[in-house]
């Protein structure tokens, strides 16, 4: 009778420490399944209830923003991209996750930089995305190693209505990896703090970068004019195109097309400094700063991150995990480790809300460098660089 009632009063103190954690998320069909998986088994493991709730991606962060300070908001957010966090930071809304987060050894470091802002750990990465080069091995049988081998396959399958390599010439975004490979930066990255005083898009390394966007086109003859990223992967799943530069998010399209691909980063431009190293993106959970629940929070952060979780998150959804070990158990899967290694040759686009004022100025400028031959690079570089600085608060 007394172990009986002893029982029964660790069972009524569990239910009683049982805490409901909130989590907002923008999953749906089968990675929202995924989720709900989790919180269950979650919910299993330690009695507390995981309540989802579906937030749009594009709502997420201004709802956020309003809602904690009034302890109306989740305790956690799963997930919202890095270029988001340094809003969230400067609101005073989202918790550091450092003494949470005991060891970082297992994630892509690419991954953890995005999720740092000013020398501190904001989110708990779990996955990412960046271009690359997906090549169809019927035309281009092995990776070209070097810019030289790139060329001339691209050359040997240029003509009579085919393409040797397509990319959107005038995204900005799509093409940080050539500007990045010849010095040129977005803000200048002093041990992990950026300093959106030195904006690095005008410089001698930027100005070459531009002149080799503008040789693609109308030196080397590869990229007509008027290309943009949908008519290169039409070209590209119609058999036409040897070599295209994209991200995870057209694999679908190639993948029902039936072409035979590999998955391989740029090659080191010519006269560049540095490798190619494109933009990355990461997408990884935050805590609520106001939440009373943020052990908790922490804790079902990494339950989803774990590798077991990470690999069945990319079955699900087929997303690049940033844990190391799910990539080694997902060996077998062209996309992850084609993507993986461009992600951990990446650069993170920059998580400060500075980067708002770099988007439009930049974006126009790269656009106007591909549009004829032989341009003044310095000039339409300077000019955009000189808008940036005036529209930075």
């Amino acid at each position: 009778m007394k172990k009986a009632l002893t029982i029964l009063s660790l069972a009524l103190i569990s239910s009683a420490n049982a805490a409901t954690l909130t989590v907002w998320s923008h999953f749906g069909g089968p990675e929202l399944t995924w989720l709900k998986d989790q919180a269950a088994a979650f919910q299993k493991k330690t009695g507390n209830t995981i309540n989802i709730v579906t937030v749009p991606l594009d709502q997420m962060k201004d709802k956020f923003i309003q809602s904690a300070p009034k302890g109306q908001g989740p305790d956690l957010l799963l997930t919202l991209p890095h270029d988001q966090l340094g809003a969230l930071a400067a609101a005073g809304v989202i918790e550091p996750m450092d003494k949470y987060i005991t060891s970082k050894t297992d994630l892509d470091k690419t991954a953890v930089n995005a999720m740092t802002y000013q020398g501190k750990l904001f989110g708990l990465p779990m996955y990412a995305e960046s271009v690359a080069v997906v090549y169809n091995k019927k035309l281009v049988p092995t990776a070209p190693g070097s810019w030289a081998d790139f060329l001339k396959a691209a050359q040997a399958n240029t003509g009579n209505g085919k393409f040797g390599y397509l990319a959107d010439l005038s995204n900005a975004y799509a093409q940080y990896g050539i500007i990045s490979a010849y010095g040129g930066y977005v803000f200048k990255n002093n041990g992990g703090t950026l300093n959106t005083k030195d904006v690095g898009l005008a410089n001698p390394g930027a100005d070459k970068a531009s002149a080799f966007l503008n040789d693609l086109r109308y030196k080397y003859n590869l990229v007509p004019e008027g290309v943009d990223g949908g008519a290169a992967k039409s070209a590209f799943v119609d058999g036409k195109l040897a070599m295209l530069l994209t991200g995870p998010w057209d694999m679908g399209d190639i993948k029902k097309a039936g072409i035979d691909y590999g998955i391989t980063t740029f090659p080191t431009p010519p006269g560049a400094t540095g490798k190619w190293s494109p933009f990355v993106g990461v997408q990884g959970t935050m805590i609520n700063a106001y939440s009373k629940n943020k052990a908790l929070a922490a804790q079902f952060a990494k339950a989803v991150a774990t590798t077991d979780a990470q690999v069945s998150f990319n079955t699900a959804g087929g997303r690049i995990p940033v844990s190391l070990s799910a990539r080694t158990k997902l060996k077998a899967d062209p996309v992850v480790v084609g993507f993986g290694k461009a992600i951990s040759a990446g650069t993170p686009m920059p998580n400060v809300p500075a980067m708002g004022a770099v988007w439009g100025p930049w974006s126009a400028a790269i656009a106007q460098s591909v549009q004829k031959p032989n341009q003044d690079y310095g000039s339409i570089l300077n000019k955009a660089v000189t808008e940036i600085n005036s529209n930075i608060k």
